[in-house]
């Protein structure tokens, strides 16, 4: 049975997910409520790294965002996807975003899509529906669904809420 898809109020659950190391090193486990406790973070999530709109679009737009984003308080971006550890550090490594201080983990058995009720279940892969969320000490402030467009999600949207 699939969760409810996450809302403001919602708690961060405590789900180890995988940081991916430079020169191939064993990926680091981070749990990402402990990560996240007594910040305010933005979480994004996408469907998959170096796919077209996510590269494009929903990225870039947080990588610009990224100042503006701490002017408001916000102390963490961290962008997931069900990609291993491998590529999405290599994504982070080669679209900018680890050098603009983004966080890329690993949702690569999609527990925290699934408990996030945002899961997108597959034949091959489960993916994980785009999405983005402010949570202050681990609790949802501000939730941006895909649902109608995925520009809701992008960081002006995020932004515009703070």
């Amino acid at each position: 049975m699939a969760n409810d898809e996450v809302k403001v109020g919602d708690k961060i659950p405590s789900v180890v997910l995988k940081e991916g190391q430079a020169d191939y090193e064993k990926p680091a486990d981070v749990n990402i409520s402990e990560l996240i406790a007594g910040k305010k973070a933005a979480i994004f999530a996408v469907p998959g790294a170096f796919t077209p709109g996510c590269s494009k679009t929903h990225l870039p737009s947080f990588i610009t965002a990224k100042e503006e984003l701490k002017a408001k308080g916000v102390e963490l971006i961290i962008c997931i996807a069900t990609n291993d550890a491998y590529v999405m550090e290599a994504w982070g490594r080669t679209s900018g975003g680890a050098d603009a201080g983004i966080l890329f983990l690993s949702d690569s058995n999609a527990e925290l899509s699934r408990a996030l009720g945002l899961s997108m279940e597959g034949d091959v892969m489960v993916r994980t529906k785009r999405f983005s969320l402010i949570a202050e000490d681990g609790v949802v402030t501000h939730y941006f669904s895909s649902a109608k467009e995925s520009s809701d999600t992008w960081a002006p949207n995020v932004l515009a809420a703070l």
